[in-house]
């Protein structure tokens, strides 16, 4: 097993304590290089998956949270659950003020796929 195949398998989201809980701010990331696979025909699906959320008492370590999306690279999962399931796991960790997830899929067969999940 090579390094990168090791850390996405061991993969889990980590959050810190928020410097700045007193007042309303939006943190902004997009990971541009999303890769599932397709439940039904093993194809790889790409995508772009932006995340905006305003944390309350904590925020998202980065480095986990690309490791966390890398791990995506080898399940089969649709379009809605890769979305809903990025989502869910935000929300547990970090019970946000607000929170908004998009996966904006490439085209693959013709057809054109924007996942938007939003508290």
């Amino acid at each position: 097993m090579r390094h990168g195949e090791g850390k996405t398998k061991e993969a889990k989201l980590e959050a810190w304590d928020n410097p700045f809980a007193d007042r309303d701010y939006t943190v902004e990331i997009s990971y541009p290089e999303f890769t599932c696979l397709c439940p039904r025909s093993g194809y790889p699906d790409f995508a772009t998956i932006r995340v905006a959320y305003t944390p309350a008492r904590k925020v998202v370590e980065l480095k986990s949270l690309k490791l966390y999306l890398n791990s995506f690279r080898h399940r089969h999962i649709s379009h809605e659950a890769a979305a809903n399931t990025v989502f869910d796991d935000l929300k547990k960790l970090l019970k946000p003020r607000s929170l908004e997830v998009i996966g904006d899929f490439n085209v693959r067969g013709n057809v054109k796929t924007v996942v938007k999940v939003s508290l």
